[in-house]
């Protein structure tokens, strides 16, 4: 992990911080021909509900810059359809490419996943895009195995798109 973070749950002062990785995350991502995120595509009110119904958090380097987040959530039944209390959901996990220090998005990863071993779930799930095979390779490459796949997930801004269930199971370390 890198040693220069500092991982706090966002507050609402640091909404506009979170808006503005998300949207330099989509510039990224359509600079280099990934159709996933969108600039503009979530908004501060997409946030504030992220913290009040699960956990936001956000990785600052040592001087104080913001240079990545996650979400955390404590279910996702519209990917996952309804299940026991058995693991935490990470989205969005964003890092600003041109200010963080290598190796934070697996940092913010091994961050959510103490957090939700902590709360006593024994999994870390997530949900890629099954059309993004280099972040797929990323996650897998970070222990994570797919476990399905949903053929017509929807985010309330566009057509529906296939996701790739992924997941990690956080036994002793």
């Amino acid at each position: 992990m890198t040693s220069e973070l500092v991982l706090d749950l966002a507050a609402d002062s640091d909404v506009p911080v979170l808006t503005s990785l998300y949207d330099g995350a989509a510039r990224w991502m359509l600079d280099n021909g990934i159709d996933q995120w969108q600039p503009g595509g979530k908004d501060a009110e997409h946030f504030r509900l992220r913290m009040k119904e699960g956990e936001v958090w956000l990785a600052r380097t040592a001087g104080g810059e913001a240079v990545g987040a996650y979400e955390l959530w404590w279910d996702d039944e519209p990917a996952w359809g309804p299940q026991p209390p058995v693991a935490g959901y990470v989205h969005r996990l964003m890092v600003d490419r041109a200010a963080a220090p290598p190796g934070t998005g697996k940092a913010l990863l091994a961050h959510a996943e103490r957090r939700i071993a902590e709360s006593g779930r024994p999994l870390c799930r997530l949900d890629c895009r099954s059309d993004n095979p280099g972040l797929l390779r990323y996650y897998r490459g970070a222990g994570y195995v797919v476990v399905g796949e949903l053929a017509a997930k929807t985010d309330g801004g566009g057509s529906p798109y296939a996701v790739t269930l992924m997941e990690k199971g956080l036994g002793p370390r």
